[in-house]
């Protein structure tokens, strides 16, 4: 629950088909869940919530729910239903078993280790806890009676979430939660494909149970073996089925991959990948050659979209203490900047390389795997730049003539693509008004195949 956002986590909302959100019941909806609810909200991703650390002195239930519904702009449906919070937490009430699940705290416990009351049995719940089990059917029949009944479709619609209470730590209410994104989650679901033939774009629908094998890297990660020195670029399966040794081609480079191995992951276990289906997530370890957003087909030319680079809105300049580094710390950062961990930019007219980020986390989280995965010891320094655009032309003589009206302003990004970098919101308005034919670009697509509508 850091403050900061991570471009890295909007891109892995990217592929999922539903989304599982845990929000704190002393703290309720914070600032980073708003944002990353409305990524989901714009694709109308099915949402489940959970309602975290009851076991601890929290809000009133009633209150989290409207919070919900308000931040949100959703309205919940509750399925368990707290008795007691914080020291008096009592378990949760399952209204579709119509019982109670009686806490224990410990984090060893299995969810059958939890002893299970049937609702009818009203006089032996009060009895063992009193006001709190009254206080709790009271505020549910309040809750239950206010919220709109369990639907299904509108639930795939994004229009209605499923509201669970436990304590994560203790590994109570999560079998509940856990059982509902299996029976609730939708199958895996058509994607869209945009490809340029003869400079126009062709959108193509590409279903599950297509047979041609497809995937879409959302996300690539280095050094996750530390021993090894791997990237792992991880891939959500659209359509066919995956199958080791079978020729796979990279749709931006039009090469062929081979990697070394194929893995699936749970947790900090990876094993080998037999077969995998659309739906499934899977690593292939690689070398190099893969960019985040890299369209992986068995030879079908398709071209999967919708992996967004925001434009940065700090910067800060990349000073080496050892020169003697240099080569590691261009390695490291063109590794980086492959991965989505931070932009960089390299200015046309030559010094340091910077950094864009849209929190402060993305920079001490680049130093400090700068200097750990890479032996580069760096300063960050502050630097003029609050901003950058992508730019683009019609002609390539329209966008000569704006890169020799502003030298100072061009850098490149990790894809190669121009940006133009500003020190006020003003600067891009005044270039504009210089420069109607430019284009300038708040997102672009990976690697810079396809960039945002202007702004």
């Amino acid at each position: 629950g850091h403050k900061d956002f991570s471009e890295d986590t909007y891109r892995v909302l990217t592929p999922v088909d539903s989304a599982l959100q845990v929000i704190d019941a002393a703290n309720g909806v914070e600032a980073q869940t708003r944002r990353l609810i409305e990524v989901c909200r714009q694709r109308d991703t099915p949402i489940i919530t959970f309602v975290n650390k009851m076991d601890r002195e929290v809000r009133d239930p009633l209150d989290i729910l409207d919070e919900v519904e308000r931040e949100l702009g959703m309205p919940c449906c509750p399925m368990t239903w707290p008795v007691g919070q914080g020291k008096t937490f009592g378990g949760i009430i399952n209204l579709r078993t119509r019982s109670m699940t009686v806490f224990q705290p410990g984090s060893e416990r299995r969810p059958e280790d939890f002893e299970t009351i049937p609702l009818t049995d009203a006089d032996k719940l009060r009895a063992r806890f009193g006001q709190a089990f009254d206080d709790a059917i009271e505020s549910m029949e309040l809750a239950t009676g206010a919220s709109p009944r369990w639907d299904h479709g509108l639930f795939l619609a994004g229009k209605l979430t499923p509201v669970f209470f436990g304590s994560g730590v203790n590994n109570f209410g999560v079998m509940e939660v856990l059982d509902a994104v299996v029976d609730m989650s939708p199958p895996p679901g058509p994607r869209k494909s945009s490809l340029q033939v003869n400079k126009q774009p062709v959108e193509k629908t590409i279903q599950p149970d297509d047979a041609g094998f497809s995937g879409v890297v959302f996300k690539v990660q280095a050094n996750m073996d530390a021993n090894h020195r791997d990237r792992i670029a991880f891939v959500r399966v659209a359509s066919g089925r995956y199958t080791p040794g079978m020729k796979l081609k990279v749709q931006r480079t039009a090469k062929e991959l081979r990697p070394t191995s194929v893995v699936t992951f749970m947790s900090q276990r990876r094993e080998a990948v037999e077969e995998a289906y659309a739906g499934d997530i899977i690593g292939f370890t690689t070398h190099g050659g893969v960019q985040l957003g890299d369209t992986i087909t068995d030879g079908a030319s398709l071209q999967f979209t919708g992996l967004p680079f925001f434009a940065p809105e700090m910067f800060m300049t990349v000073v080496l203490r050892n020169p003697l580094r240099t080569k590691q710390l261009q390695q490291g950062l063109m590794q980086l900047g492959e991965e989505g961990a931070i932009q960089v930019f390299k200015p046309e007219a030559g010094g340091n390389m910077l950094l864009g980020a849209v929190g402060q986390l993305q920079f001490e989280v680049v130093q400090h795997r700068l200097n750990n995965e890479y032996d580069c010891d760096v300063r960050l320094e502050g630097c003029q730049y609050t901003g950058a655009r992508w730019i683009t032309a019609d002609t390539p003589g329209e966008l000569r003539e704006f890169e020799n009206a502003y030298p100072m302003r061009m850098a490149r990004d990790a894809a190669d693509t121009l940006a133009y970098l500003c020190t006020s919101p003003y600067d891009v308005r005044l270039a504009q008004e210089r420069f109607p034919k430019i284009q300038f670009h708040p997102l672009r697509e990976h690697a810079g195949l396809e960039l945002s509508s202007t702004l």
